[in-house]
């Protein structure tokens, strides 16, 4: 899986998620917004509602009133004289657009009905407008519940059109009620005062709302001037308690929705607290945005209620329009978004394209291969310590060329040498072999004396040392193929030091061995592992120029053999012990050292299982330390054992 791939999949997954957020975040609050403003509408349609409702009742008021000031119509109810007010009465109920008309008597007793003038003498002081009327002799409008009974004596006419059948309405409350008898209306008393300011009578007026069309449509009117018509108009209805007894609401049926009830919710809030609600409701078979006001009668209790609502389905295709020209934008900008980031993605991405043609050229062996482009920021700066590092590469591996190169005609020189020195020494050994043996013939001669024989000891034992030497310089330079067997670690060490005390380059050097007996034995190849110590020797010889000690310790712990190389010469400085080991890593001056012998020593040991390590002390000397793996010798196996060898120049 790429970068690229993984970065773009990152972007479009933030992307995504993060648009898909603010969808939802902007769906939920514009789809609340947008309740709480058509709240704040249907409200304001409440209030001029209500305003409207009241204007019929002033309306109603002030015809009373006008008509309270005939004079006539005082005297007439004092006197009881129907010649004298039924005229005034009759004709106020004609042309006062009330359902009824009744005159009372101060203490509230009915003098006269127009709209049933059979039914009189009852007693209208209960009512809480006539009573509010005669106590502050003052008009009093307002709305009032009449029980059927009451009804009865305005006349059959009222108590029909009060009558409603309930009809079945969803999360209405549970009733056993088939039909309603009650009445609500709105009335208006104004007291009648004779010349001297007495309370002469109340004329007593009103209409009843239950079946009123012409007064809801006149408050929609009032409240949705510009709606008629329209089926987005807002729609009005005046219950008594739960039940619609005038609406312009219109039912499945096409019929307006008379006799259906509000919700058990609104029921609880409106009628039962007697608060004002507004929110989404289900109206008979559809879904408002509905404001509902109580309806109280004097004495404050809730006796009904006004409600405006607005259909919710044609603001709903607004709103859905709105909200899918938002998504469609934010799909847009989206899109617009993931477009981008992808022009983005590859203009940025473009020099790791430029990197990796350059990687592959170089692992293909085109080291001259560059990125070759410089894109701003850091990217260029990549692409350029890329090519330096290109540059770098290309210039150690013409070091390597060069060094390889000289090396290879040092190795093969030294070849010739070694070839030419081995047939020297062999050249030398024939001659050295019959001077021995003649020496030890003429040492067997019994008619020497001590001086002759002292003579031919010396020459014995020179001539011994120097077979020695030339055997040992034929045992390093033969060449064999590398075979690991079993070692005496004390054996190397002793080879090696043979090969060294005798060079001249040691004369001022003390070669000091500590060789520890019976060392456990290690798989190893001789002639590489005396390499090893030679190249650590002859380092440590060229680090002591003025003299010296070199000491050689070997030791053994937890199935480990050591070889320790100590010198006291001027020791490697701080920041070079890092590199030491490195290839072609040397502070010897040009020509005077190729960097390869702790290299190669390095690997060897390495090869072998073990580790070397290095400390050193600028002006005081340094210490390398080998550690190869032991074999352990099987129970019942006696391990080798060794007697300590003392080598030292005189």
């Amino acid at each position: 899986m790429s970068i690229r791939f993984k970065l773009t999949m990152a972007a479009i997954a933030v992307i995504l998620i993060a648009n898909s957020l603010v969808c939802f975040v902007g769906v939920q609050y514009a789809g609340h917004v947008w309740l709480k403003e058509l709240q704040n509408r249907v409200r304001l349609d409440l209030g001029a509602a209500r305003a409207a409702y009241e204007g019929h009742l002033q309306q109603t008021g002030r015809f009373l009133k006008g008509v309270a000031l005939d004079i006539h119509l005082a005297e007439a109810a004092v006197a009881d004289d129907d010649q004298g007010f039924r005229p005034l009465l009759d004709q106020a109920l004609a042309q006062g657009g009330m359902d009824f008309v009744t005159l009372l008597d101060a203490r509230g007793s009915v003098l006269y009905r127009p709209h049933n003038p059979a039914r009189g003498g009852d007693n209208l002081a209960g009512n809480p407008l006539v009573s509010q009327a005669i106590r502050r002799r003052g008009t009093s409008l307002g709305t009032v519940s009449l029980s059927r009974q009451q009804l009865q004596a305005e006349g059959d006419e009222l108590t029909r059109r009060a009558e409603i059948g309930l009809r079945p309405t969803q999360a209405a409350r549970e009733t056993t009620e088939t039909v309603r008898t009650e009445g609500l209306v709105a009335a208006a008393a104004v007291p009648l005062l004779d010349p001297q300011g007495q309370l002469a009578g109340v004329l007593y007026g009103g209409s009843l709302l239950n079946g009123r069309f012409d007064l809801v449509d006149q408050i929609r009117a009032q409240v949705f001037p510009s709606d008629i018509g329209d089926e987005q108009a807002g729609r009005v209805t005046i219950f008594h308690g739960d039940l619609r007894v005038a609406t312009n609401v219109v039912a499945a049926d096409g019929r307006r929705a008379v006799g259906t009830r509000m919700s058990r919710e609104v029921y609880d809030s409106v009628i039962v607290r007697g608060q004002t609600w507004a929110d989404r409701a289900f109206v008979v078979d559809d879904w408002y945005i509905a404001a509902y006001e109580p309806i109280r009668e004097p004495g404050g209790k809730v006796i009904g209620s006004l409600y405006v609502g607005l259909r919710q389905d044609p603001f709903i295709h607004k709103r859905n329009v709105v909200m899918a020209v938002f998504l469609g934008l934010v799909i847009a900008a989206t899109l617009a978004t993931l477009f981008l980031l992808y022009l983005v993605t590859v203009l940025v991405l473009r020099p790791v394209d430029h990197i990796v043609a350059m990687a592959r050229r170089v692992v293909g062996g085109d080291v001259a291969a560059r990125v070759g482009v410089r894109p701003p920021g850091e990217m260029g700066v990549l692409c350029q310590a890329i090519d330096q590092m290109a540059d770098a590469v290309a210039e150690r591996e013409e070091r390597l060329k060069v060094a390889t190169r000289q090396q290879i005609g040092r190795s093969e020189k030294l070849a010739s040498i070694g070839r030419l020195a081995a047939g020297v020494a062999h050249e030398i050994n024939n001659p050295l072999t019959g001077v021995l043996t003649f020496a030890h013939l003429l040492r067997e001669k019994s008619n020497l004396d001590d001086q002759d024989r002292q003579d031919l000891d010396l020459i014995i034992h020179e001539t011994t040392r120097a077979a020695d030497i030339v055997k040992g310089l034929l045992d390093f330079a033969r060449e064999r193929p590398a075979r690991k067997e079993p070692l005496a670690i004390n054996e190397v060490v002793a080879r090696t030091v043979r090969l060294i005390r005798n060079q001249k380059a040691f004369d001022r050097i003390r070669i000091i061995d500590q060789l520890v007996e019976d060392l456990p034995e290690v798989n190893g190849d001789m002639n590489q592992l005396q390499q090893v110590l030679l190249n650590l020797s002859l380092n440590a010889c060229e680090a002591m120029p003025d003299g010296g000690a070199l000491t050689i310790a070997t030791s053994s712990r937890d199935d480990k053999v050591f070889v320790r190389l100590t010198d006291t010469g001027c020791g490697i400085k701080a920041e070079h012990l890092d590199k030491i080991f490195e290839p072609f890593y040397t502070t010897k001056p040009v020509g005077q050292g190729t960097g390869l012998g702790l290299s190669v020593s390095y690997g060897i040991i390495e090869q072998h299982g073990g580790t070397m390590e290095v400390d050193s002390r600028e002006g005081e000397g340094t210490t390398f330390s080998i550690a190869l793996p032991a074999i352990v010798p099987r129970d019942g196996e006696p391990g080798p054992s060794l007697a300590t060898s003392r080598y030292s120049n005189p």
